[in-house]
């Protein structure tokens, strides 16, 4: 008899400046077994990085059974499925997955760091993180001081 591993609920920012944008974002989300809500579409102005055009964003919730690992390959298949090429650091990109958070679980790998190093920094994923899960705590979280100011563009 084999045990079931229990699903965890972790959340991932999605982003996009090139192309069509909500397309990459929702090909993305439907390329997911296991999305259970999708944050409203915020535009954002980019931060860091070269001059460029201004991104859609939107955080998603999955519950999944994989592990912190295999979802971040899963991160790496649906950039690649956008043709996301990484030239330029903080650049330009067809699609940009992050994950920010897994409940119960974190890490200071350099491949994956949870929470994300840099969520805590900018209002482009706090934003529709918390109209995900508004409780949620992430340490040093000011609203005032976070990067980016957003615009909420209705559902994907």
């Amino acid at each position: 008899m084999s045990e079931s591993v229990p699903a965890t609920r972790a959340f991932l920012a999605l982003g996009s400046n090139l192309g069509d944008r909500r397309r990459y974002l929702r090909d993305a989300v439907g390329g997911l077994d296991d999305v259970v809500a999708v944050s409203p579409v915020y535009e954002s102005e980019p931060v860091g990085g070269p001059d460029q055009d201004q991104f859609l964003n939107i955080v998603i919730e999955v519950l999944t059974i994989r592990s912190p690992e295999r979802l971040l390959a899963v991160c790496h298949e649906l950039e690649r499925s956008a043709q996301r090429t990484r030239t330029v650091r903080w650049g330009p990109r067809t699609l940009d997955v992050d994950v920010v958070w897994i409940d119960g679980h974190t890490s200071d790998d350099p491949h994956l760091t949870v929470p994300h190093p840099r969520a805590h920094e900018r209002n482009f994923v706090m934003i529709p993180l918390f109209d995900l899960a508004p409780g949620l705590m992430i340490p040093g979280y000011d609203p005032a001081g976070a990067l980016g100011t957003v615009h909420n563009r209705g559902p994907l």
